[in-house]
């Protein structure tokens, strides 16, 4: 009997989230598990990863085989790193203060590079934000340009007609003044 740790698909369609398990080989894919280690989401930017370090840990070290998916989740946490000091530990290559050293040396590299990441990426939204209004303010102060200039010609043209109409109201009364003086001479 052959032990998997795997991903069990959960949630719905196109926004799909992973519990990670460790199972028989033989059982189907969201069935039947023999304990359940944490979860996974990728629709999270990072990925969001709970996970039992400890749980995981004991049982790769009783021989249970990662998938190539959770084996990336795993590295990713560390728990395979934590496995490769411990197998050193038990080999004599150096002692066990030595390997938790390194162990929190890489694990605090590895939140750094978190941080760093979700920093840049809170950065770039804000960039895309700033650029998006940037944008739309553009447009909008075009749009209010483009209206204004229609306003400004509808004005000159009401302004012209209401001249035209004025002139001909003015040239209406001078016509009919004048042939009103003229019998009178």
């Amino acid at each position: 009997m052959s032990v998997k740790l795997r991903l069990s698909r959960h949630g719905r369609k196109a926004r799909a989230f992973y519990h990670i398990v460790v199972a028989d080989s033989r059982s189907p894919r969201d069935g039947r598990f023999i304990e359940k280690l944490g979860t996974y989401n990728p629709m999270t930017n990072p990925a969001t990863i709970d996970l039992n370090f400890d749980s995981a840990l004991a049982w790769l070290q009783k021989g249970a085989q990662p998938t190539e998916t959770v084996r990336r989740i795993l590295s990713y946490k560390g728990v395979l790193m934590k496995k490769h000091l411990l197998e050193g530990v038990k080999k004599g290559a150096f002692n066990e203060a030595e390997a938790e050293r390194r162990f929190n040396a890489w694990l605090d590299e590895k939140n750094i590079k978190v941080s760093n990441k979700k920093s840049e990426l809170a950065a770039a939204k804000k960039a895309d934000e700033k650029a998006r209004l940037e944008a739309e303010t553009k447009v909008k102060e075009q749009r209010a340009e483009a209206i204004a200039k229609k306003r400004a010609e509808a004005m000159a043209a009401l302004e012209e007609a209401a001249k035209e109409a004025a002139a001909e109201a003015n040239a209406e009364e001078t016509a009919e003044e004048a042939p009103a003086e003229t019998p009178a001479e």
